[in-house]
């Protein structure tokens, strides 16, 4: 099953393609009818009353094609069509003609004594809020609840960001075609698709050279044979040596969990470096993991100017203030990778409160702090990677009100600053400068507890520092946190993750087959 996500546009470029080749259109539409109707059989016992909800394109041609199929089956069948059938038009009228008779004007009473509904209104290229009788008959289904088959998208919902336009059907499961789209993992489209089948209709996989996806399910086939896994002629002077910037005394767990994360994903080194009461601290509390007091910005520029420690993580813990930001442009001065998180990050927006930071504090009323566009140039003129990790309120207080969907958004933060960013949450994305994107599904709704990105940022060091590449180092971060929250269950805590660690690993290093369970959220393919 191929991990790219097509958005409606590319979807539409994928159709035509496949016609330019012969397939006709008529084809592909019987075969998307066909898994349509398949997936309502698999639902609902024979003798239940389907509903097909038609719209007036190309969707309500599939919903003729299933409409057709299940009568054959001996369903009974009703066919309620929002428009005049005399408007249809190429293959959704030939397909209307195929159905035949009866065929209602759609509202509400379609909808009476259907034991399963077939959303086939409206597809992933909706970008304008329902209207009228379509608004009318989804919060109907909506106030019924009764089971949905959604036809690509349930109806109402922008398959390319989604997001909910206006009214939208919540469907029980929903069948698309060739590919996913980003609105079927991001939210709250994810939720709103319930189980999603990928049904294959006979688009050569060959479109795909042509249309040039750059937008995938994070899953370890993007990224597996670039991960570092240990050699038998390795050492462990050879995978790495990370080092994470503690915060002050007081807030020092937030460093020690980053450096647990980097140790177990398979870092030769791990070092935690800080003032010398934070070290005094962080050294009663690890033992794997060594430890360095560097009092000020200076020793730390001389410890970093050894190549060898060649990945940093600076931000859990870290405070607030001008005097993070001027270590976060002491680590951008090194040759090392750099995975900037939390306090790193909101040290560089204006107007945040002060707080204590790792190399003393920043007194009220010192001198303003650097501003984003003054860390982004300092990114943008280094080669070593540099991974930010923001969540959505971070993200907002470095990049400001960018508009467009969660994808969009994170893509043009890379840009931006010229930075691999991981766009935390649910539905985290990462994006690169370059404009490539993975949207990660797996992550279980029990990780979003405290220290749990502190995990994950030290999982991404850690890998930096096996020289793994920026995005991808990011994308296998992000998959492999997820796991271990899905292995540990609920009531994990952010300790937990990555003593999970070496199970997920161990299971990764099995084969394909081991990446992950079908989840109601996730996809099954029709074969």
């Amino acid at each position: 099953m191929g991990d790219e996500l097509l958005s409606a546009e590319e979807m539409g470029r994928a159709d035509a393609l496949a016609m330019a080749q012969g397939i006709a259109g008529p084809t592909l539409m019987e075969n998307a009818g066909g898994a349509v109707a398949q997936a309502v059989c698999d639902m609902a016992p024979p003798g239940t009353t389907i509903a097909v909800l038609c719209g007036p394109g190309n969707n309500g041609g599939d919903g003729f094609v299933a409409a057709r199929l299940l009568r054959e089956r001996g369903y009974p069948v009703r066919v309620g069509l929002l428009g005049r059938r005399d408007a249809l038009k190429g293959d959704a009228a030939i397909m209307a003609q195929r159905w035949g008779d009866p065929v209602e004007p759609l509202d509400t009473s379609t909808l009476a004594s259907a034991g399963l509904l077939v959303d086939a209104m409206f597809g992933a290229g909706l970008t304008r809020p329902l209207e009228g009788i379509a608004a009318d008959v989804v919060a109907a289904i909506n106030r019924a609840g009764t089971p949905v088959v959604a036809v690509d998208v349930p109806s109402g919902l922008d398959g390319t960001t989604g997001a909910s336009c206006g009214a939208v059907i919540k469907a029980t499961c929903t069948v698309t075609f060739f590919r996913l789209k980003p609105g079927h993992v991001l939210l709250p489209g994810r939720v709103l698709c319930g189980q999603v089948r990928l049904a294959k209709i006979g688009i050569p996989e060959t479109v795909l050279g042509e249309i040039g996806p750059n937008t995938w399910r994070n899953r370890p086939a993007q990224w597996r044979e670039a991960y570092p896994w240990p050699r038998i002629d390795g050492h462990k002077y050879g995978r790495g040596h990370a080092v994470v910037v503690s915060g002050p005394a007081e807030s020092t767990g937030a460093a020690r969990m980053g450096a647990r994360g980097a140790l177990r994903v398979g870092a030769g080194l791990v070092t935690v470096v800080g003032g010398a009461a934070a070290t005094a601290v962080n050294a009663t509390q690890v033992t794997a993991v060594m430890v360095r007091s560097v009092g000020a910005d200076a020793a730390l520029k001389e410890f970093l100017a050894d190549e060898r420690h060649n990945a940093v993580l600076i931000g859990p813990g870290a405070g607030v203030g001008a005097s993070t930001a001027a270590t976060v442009a002491t680590v951008l001065a090194s040759p090392a990778a750099a995975v900037l998180d939390a306090d790193a990050l909101t040290s560089y927006a204006e107007g945040e409160e002060t707080r204590p930071s790792a190399f003393g504090f920043v007194a009220r009323g010192a001198e303003p702090r650097p501003s984003p566009q003054a860390l982004f140039s300092a990114i943008k003129a280094r080669t070593a990677g540099v991974v930010l990790t923001p969540h959505e309120g971070e993200f907002k207080r470095l990049f400001g009100e960018l508009a467009g969907s969660k994808l969009e958004r994170a893509r043009q933060a890379a840009r931006m600053s010229g930075a691999v960013v991981i766009l935390k949450g649910a539905d985290t994305v990462v994006a690169a400068p370059e404009g490539q994107a993975a949207i990660n599904d797996n992550a279980p709704p029990w990780l979003a507890t405290a220290g749990s990105g502190d995990v994950l940022a030290g999982l991404v060091t850690g890998l930096l520092a096996q020289r793994m590449p920026a995005f991808k180092a990011a994308c296998a971060a992000v998959w492999l946190h997820g796991e271990c929250a899905n292995r540990l269950g609920v009531g994990l805590i952010a300790e937990d993750l990555p003593e999970a660690l070496p199970h997920v690993l161990q299971a990764l290093a099995s084969g394909p087959a081991t990446e992950g369970p079908v989840t109601d959220h996730q996809c099954a393919e029709d074969k």
